[in-house]
């Protein structure tokens, strides 16, 4: 059996309590550390080690393995300052996958220089998602792969149903791929389907392309 997963997450307002409880719902062990302690004991149900201390404290930190840890998330809140030190403590003390709230594009830039592996803009981020879903209604689904590809989950437009694949034409037409393709009522999931495939009305498209070519074949669909 794998060994379960440890993270820790330093900070446990608003964002690092999210990432805390479900971290905790998906079966990983998490360690949480927070300055006030009524937040960390409103936290110890969802915390397999609860800390109390001071988050750009070395010597706090150092009591917390994050050398061994699989990820530690860094949530201080507006305070830049606090954050930076926070990551740069967890940099000198071992942790190898670092993710950090960011709170404005400069503090953005400082962490990326200070080595770590993501940067979250909470708000952001939710913000492009609502946008895009009001652009697009019949996308469920959008992950970003980087800057310029994503892939996404949508309905099948009813101009492709009853087609084969080779028929639909997306790589030539829009620059998409088809990577698979679901079957709403039983859940089935066909990866790279050939193309005598045949499309139907209740079944959703799994497909990866650019932003630009996306928006394009939804405007035509």
């Amino acid at each position: 059996m794998a060994e379960t997963k440890r993270f820790v997450v330093i900070g446990l307002g608003t964002f690092g309590a999210v990432v805390a409880k479900q971290l905790h719902k998906n079966g990983m062990r998490v360690t949480g550390i927070d300055g006030d302690a009524e937040t960390v004991e409103h936290m110890q149900q969802y915390l397999f080690e609860a800390v109390i201390g001071d988050a750009t404290d070395r010597e706090a930190l150092s009591t917390l393995s994050l050398e061994k840890a699989d990820g530690v998330i860094i949530s201080l809140g507006e305070d830049i300052t606090r954050s930076l030190l926070a990551t740069l403590h967890a940099k000198e003390l071992g942790a190898k996958h670092i993710m950090v709230k960011g709170v404005t594009p400069e503090h953005g830039k400082l962490l990326q220089s200070l080595g770590v592996e993501r940067v979250v803009f909470p708000e952001t981020e939710i913000a492009m998602q609502m946008a895009d879903r009001l652009t697009w209604p019949n996308v469920l689904e959008f992950l970003a792969i980087d800057s310029d590809y994503r892939f996404v989950e949508l309905a099948m437009p009813m101009s492709m149903v009853g087609k084969k694949l080779l028929e639909t034409d997306l790589k030539k037409r829009f620059g998409l791929w088809i990577v698979g393709v679901k079957d709403v009522m039983s859940g089935k999931l066909t990866m790279f389907p050939d193309s005598e495939f045949r499309l139907l009305e209740d079944q959703m498209l799994l497909l990866v392309g650019k932003d630009a070519d996306l928006r394009r074949f939804q405007d035509q669909s």
